[in-house]
């Protein structure tokens, strides 16, 4: 079975456990441009006699294929599904509109180079235009590697508007965690900033379906003509992009967004952070990471200024708040560590209003303390890589201003509401499926519904299944519900650690570990760290008469696996187990949380 043919399957296995409006979108979805498997293999995707859709009017079934020029009698008014009061939404519309209307307002900021929203059109559409020259067809896999710059932004727009899925690669993976990325997509282009293609280079020699690797992006973009490409004719369900995220077993799982999902969520980034013309929006936050929060799309579609920062030294960043003005950026608590920390140093302060929006893990009450002293407005919001990034907010209340500075700061890392736009959230007994108390004591999951979640995992039915289950997304996330509707995280059911906004699969790093030679198990854990809010931490039992130590563990790991994914310390001894053998990973957790409110950082 090819890769969108398992996909479409998927849909199918989706419908029969009741999820029936998600397996229609997903048909949906693929019924147009997408027609290649991996190998690149013709498909023929048009489902019509796979999916039939309600009529929205009077609930007759329509061939979900026929949906775009269809009038449908039996409605009553004959209003057309598609037609003058109907067009797909997609994040395309968004650059359009704002070169349109502020063709010279300050769209991009990157070093010594400054050009307006005219210029980022043209160069979006001479992008789009080299990619179909390269021969990328629509529903192929575009994949990019670079640090936050022009390509990356760009490649945001001009990857759809050639008919081609994006997929962002985490520039802090190894060579063989990159190959993984670019074979599972089936990619057949890749941009990739020349200093970090030469650190993978080697290990992604010889995959096949990979055409082209792009290293000189100014001068694939002078293949391109200058001539519009016309928007394409998307399914606003269908793809746009694959951002991939670690599974609890450390494969990667390719996670697809899709249109009118891009465009919901932006236009809820513009309306929850207060994004105008006039904001100028620092990049703090890696656009690989969901997409950047589809803050490429929503500062764009505000005609708001980026400012392109590579990496967030607090020093750079500092600076460029007050160099450029910048009113807004996105972050997780490790990015306010280090400014909190580089401010008090200096004993600098903001000189004007910053809005510092945070997630990845909570921020402590302390730093939110902290950074409100120094000036600046802390928004928490909370998401995951299968909800584009945030999909709640800690909306404030007026009323809660003049509670004392404890008081406020504990309000405010709570994890919150649904975005506007997006979807519904609940905590549920993950027993019974049953909603938890208001009561801010009783825990349970947190599950998700809306227009501001993924279709699916590319190539895992199953896994896709499974998420959806009941027809929620469930996230793995453990939460209270307060009785005014807010949520708040407190432990987590997945093997997941998340250091510094980064996913780490605990299971992909005890399988590393379980490879040297004197390591007889493993278990790894997160433990609370100061900086990154938690960091894998492994507990390892060795075979008799073998001898390790731990720096030779966690060399044996920097090896073998992105640093930032390898143990930062490692502890031997016995490990805890019940009377069948299983690793008791709960008595390890416990023991390194103790005296923690909470068991998430």
């Amino acid at each position: 079975m090819g890769p969108l043919e398992g996909w479409l399957a998927a849909a199918a296995a989706a419908a029969a456990t009741g999820a029936a409006a998600f397996a229609a979108g997903v048909l949906r979805g693929w019924n147009r441009g997408l027609r290649r498997g991996a190998a690149g293999a013709a498909l023929d995707l048009r489902a019509r006699a796979l999916v039939e859709v309600a009529c929205p009017t009077c609930g007759a079934e329509l061939p979900g294929a026929d949906i775009p020029a269809r009038r449908h009698a039996g409605s009553g008014e004959g209003v057309p599904v598609r037609g003058p009061s109907y067009e797909p939404l997609t994040p395309l519309t968004l650059l359009e509109r704002t070169a349109d209307v502020y063709p010279d307002r300050l769209a991009v900021v990157s070093g010594q180079r400054r050009y307006d929203y005219a210029t980022l059109r043209a160069r979006v559409h001479r992008l789009a235009r080299a990619l179909l020259g390269a021969g990328v067809a629509a529903g192929d896999r575009v994949a990019i590697l670079c640090l936050n710059g022009p390509p990356i932004l760009e490649a945001h727009f001009g990857v759809p508007l050639a008919g081609a899925l994006l997929v962002a690669i985490n520039t802090r993976l190894n060579g063989a965690e990159v190959r993984q990325i670019l074979e599972h997509a089936g990619a057949t282009l890749l941009i990739a900033d020349p200093a970090l293609w030469d650190g993978v280079a080697a290990a992604c020699a010889g995959l096949p379906g990979l055409h082209r690797v792009v290293v000189d992006y100014e001068g694939f973009l002078g293949e391109g003509t200058a001539e519009p490409v016309p928007l394409p004719d998307v399914d606003e369900r269908g793809p746009i992009s694959i951002n991939y995220t670690s599974g609890t077993t450390g494969q990667p799982k390719g996670v697809l967004y899709h249109h009118r999902g891009a465009f919901l969520n932006a236009m809820a980034e513009i309306v929850e952070l207060g994004l105008r013309p006039e904001s100028v929006y620092l990049w703090t936050l890696p656009m690989f990471h969901c997409n950047g929060w589809c803050m490429p799309w929503a500062v764009t579609g505000a005609g708001a200024t980026h400012v392109l920062l590579p990496r967030p030294a607090p020093d750079d960043v500092l600076r460029l708040i007050a160099a450029e003005g910048v009113s807004h950026l996105c972050g997780a608590p490790t990015v306010l560590i280090g400014l909190a920390a580089e401010m008090e140093r200096t004993g600098a302060r903001f000189d004007h209003p910053v809005r510092i929006v945070t997630a990845a893990a909570p921020p402590s009450p302390r730093i939110i303390r902290t950074m409100e002293g120094l000036g600046a407005s802390i928004t928490h919001v909370y998401g995951l890589t299968e909800s584009y990034g945030p999909f709640t907010i800690c909306a404030w209340h007026s009323a809660w201003d003049g509670r004392p500075a404890e008081e406020r700061a504990a309000l405010r890392a709570r994890q919150g509401v649904p975005y506007v736009g997006l979807g519904q959230v609940r905590v549920a007994d993950p027993e019974t499926g049953e909603d938890v108390p208001h009561d801010g004591a009783a825990i349970g999951e947190v599950r998700m519904r809306g227009n501001g979640l993924m279709l699916g995992y590319y190539r895992d039915p199953a896994a896709t299944e499974a998420a959806f289950a009941g027809g929620w997304f469930h996230t793995g996330d453990l939460a209270v519900w307060h009785p005014d509707g807010y949520i708040e995280l407190m432990d987590r059911m997945k093997d997941i650690v998340i250091s510094g906004g980064e996913n780490v699969s605990t299971q992909e790093v005890e399988k590393v570990i379980a490879e040297h030679p004197a390591v007889l198990e493993a278990a790894v854990i997160g433990v609370p760290d100061a900086t990154w809010g938690e960091v894998p931490w492994a507990h390892v039992s060795l075979r008799e008469g073998a001898a390790a130590g731990a720096e030779e563990i966690i060399a044996f790991c920097r090896e073998r696996l992105a640093h930032f994914k390898c143990p930062k310390g490692v502890e031997f001894g016995e490990l805890p187990k019940t009377s069948t053998g299983k690793i008791q990973k709960y008595v390890l957790r416990e023991r390194a949380w103790a005296g923690e409110a909470k068991r998430i950082h």
